[in-house]
């Protein structure tokens, strides 16, 4: 309790009732409104009629960016906007479950960027929700974001990135297809026509129909009972006095999936150099595309610049892709691009290709080290340092990453972390990413100062080196051999405490010994009144991959595989899944993992969630295996 900040989130729920109040035209519909915290909660938060839990993390005991807390602002109005689609009007049947959370997705990112602090909540949105909507639907499990739910079980199964995510971004572009008045005016009078009562899609179709004036059916059907995504491309001839002398839009058919093409309502943007080297919009177009191929009349004889951004603002749920020309332009100077929209957008296509194995990770290393420290956003930092994390650990060829990639990230966040504002996010970002690195015994020798020394000894003035930051250091140093299970007992004995427990236990998993490792699979098999809670739990399985310690989970891969039905019965429905995703070898990137887990997903007498989450995790080695081979080959 003495680290709630009780003025901010009063604050914060005031702006989005004043805002929905607005939007939605009906008052709040309850008599009170209650936001519980919950330790060890099982997920990150529940509506109820009246009433809002919450994972007590979403308390900050030490100091947190400003980006967790945008992401607890989403969390508080995506709840709220339950109350009025969810609670007020709840639909008829679990076939239109998705529009729940889609819709509150939206909402919550539209209340953010209209009534908080958070006005750039779209630049988050595209850089979050959408790279999570991207690899879920790019999965052998996809499915379409209004699927049939024949059972409970697929109900469960299909709480995804599907769901939420695109579900949300086909709202965002089914928003600029029609218009973000008549939206909100069919909005309105959806919720007048079945308050109190239950409703289905084709009852919100209807009303959005009738206060835009667009027909919908087509629009339903192609974005709604369909799966994958459309890809963009701009296909541009320049002529010899520097303008466009013609731009074509290229869609490509939905994939995975039947290959439909889709209606889109998408934007096209210019980027020029101005007079201090800056990337900045010099003409923007917004069209309908419907077909294969669509002429951009508007951009015909308009300066044809340095950088064509296909999807620029964000409109619609596709894979952009940069034409060659763009593309060189982005990884020499992605940092100038002077708007955070589109700077996101720049940073989710080179992720996106390196995924894909079309950019070597190496380049996405490269990128990364150089530009971050000049990105303003710090929610896109965060996410893009993680990213880099991948790309070293999943998508690099190892023997690579090992001599060359882990030293250059961690030299560079170091450098950033020096160059930062003192005490400022980006310094807090930086540092962090540096310590979940795999270090050298200079920044290692680092790390340990830091936990007796002023900060600003280790040219890191300004960086507070409190609780949490202790543990992150700590595990660190645990990870790399130069702290040991008496330093966990010690910092665990200055921080008796639940949160003090968990983090003891991720260090104890880091420990760089095969024994820690298989301890851990031993402590979550326990059962009865030695059974761990479901938090320590997860706290436990995130401490064993850490970056350099693959060589040591050989024998803790030959035993999830023998033991993997027993698991996934051990504990109830979500902790059985967020196990069994976390103990999955996807350290162990080579065909024989592939082949072994193939033949579990591929088992008909196993649940049908454990073959889907088995399958979706072997989808990732896949992927990760043609990474590597097209790194290993760009060197």
């Amino acid at each position: 309790a003495e680290h709630l900040d009780a003025e901010r989130l009063f604050t914060e729920t005031k702006q989005g009732f004043a805002f929905y109040h607005k939007i939605f035209g009906i008052p709040y519909p309850f008599g009170k409104y209650d936001q519980i915290f919950v330790p060890e909660y099982n997920m990150g938060a529940m509506e109820n009629a009246g009433a809002v839990t919450f994972l007590e993390d979403y308390v900050f005991r030490s100091r947190v960016t400003g980006y967790r807390y945008e992401r607890r602002n989403e969390t508080i109005l995506h709840e709220m906007a339950h109350m009025w689609f969810g609670d007020l009007v709840t639909m008829r049947w679990w076939d239109d479950l998705w529009l729940n959370e889609s819709f509150a997705t939206y909402a919550s990112v539209l209340a953010q960027t209209s009534a908080s602090e958070y006005t750039e909540a779209w630049t988050t949105f595209a850089n979050v929700e959408k790279s999570w909507a991207y690899r879920q639907d790019q999965l052998s499990s996809t499915h379409p974001v209004a699927a049939d739910m024949v059972d409970l079980e697929a109900v469960e199964r299909n709480f995804d990135g599907i769901t939420y995510a695109k579900g949300a971004s086909v709202l965002k572009q089914l928003v600029a297809y029609v218009g973000l008045d008549p939206f909100l005016a069919g909005l309105r009078q959806y919720f007048n026509d079945h308050a109190w009562g239950n409703a289905t899609f084709a009852d919100l179709v209807s009303a959005l129909e009738a206060s835009s004036g667009r027909d919908l059916s087509d629009w339903s059907d192609k974005w709604l009972r369909t799966t994958g995504l459309n890809t963009f491309r701009a296909e541009v001839t320049r002529g010899e006095d520097g303008t466009i002398a013609a731009l074509d839009l290229v869609q490509g058919g939905a994939s995975p999936g039947a290959g439909e093409l889709r209606m889109h309502r998408i934007g096209v943007g210019i980027y020029s150099r101005d007079d201090q080297g800056k990337l900045v919009r010099s003409d923007y177009a917004e069209l309908d595309v419907t077909g294969e191929r669509t002429a951009v009349d508007e951009l015909v004889g308009k300066p044809a610049g340095d950088l064509i951004l296909v999807n620029d603002n964000d409109l619609t749920y596709c894979s952009a892709k940069l034409d060659d020309d763009s593309l060189e332009v982005v990884l020499a100077e992605l940092e100038n691009i002077s708007d955070s929209l589109a700077r996101t957008l720049a940073w989710s296509a080179l992720w996106e290709m390196t995924r894909n194995a079309e950019l070597p990770a190496r380049r996405f290393i490269e990128v990364v080290s150089r530009a971050i420290g000049a990105e303003t956003h710090v929610g896109v930092v965060q996410k893009v340092l993680g990213q880099a994390h991948a790309a070293l650990s999943r998508y690099a060829d190892p023997d690579w990453a090992a001599a060359h990639g882990w030293p250059q990230f961690s030299e560079a966040m170091l450098a950033h972390a020096r160059a930062a504002t003192p005490g400022s996010d980006y310094q807090l970002a930086f540092f962090t990413a540096l310590a979940e690195a795999p270090l050298r015994a200079d920044e290692r020798a680092l790390m340990r100062n830091l936990l007796v020394d002023d900060p600003a000894s280790q040219g890191l003035e300004g960086l507070e080196v409190d609780t949490d930051l202790r543990w992150t250091i700590l595990t660190s140093l645990v990870a790399g051999g130069m702290a040991d299970a008496d330093d966990i007992d010690a910092e665990l004995a200055r921080d008796n405490t639940a949160s003090g427990a968990r983090r003891a236990a991720t260090a104890r998993a880091s420990r760089p010994e095969a024994a820690a490792k298989l301890a851990v699979l031993d402590l979550i098999t326990r059962t009865g009144a030695e059974a761990p809670s479901n938090a320590v739990v997860r706290a436990s399985l995130a401490g064993l991959p850490f970056p350099g310690h693959e060589h040591l989970l050989a024998e803790v891969e030959r035993r999830y595989l023998e033991t993997i039905d027993e698991l996934w019965t051990a504990r109830p429905g979500e902790i059985a899944l967020t196990t069994s995703e976390m103990l999955f070898p996807a350290w162990s990137i080579d065909p024989d993992t592939i082949a072994r887990f193939d033949a579990v997903a591929a088992d008909e007498a196993r649940p049908n969630a454990q073959r889907r989450t088995i399958a979706e995790k072997v989808d990732d080695l896949r992927r990760a295996l043609a990474a590597r081979e097209a790194d290993r080959k760009a060197g």
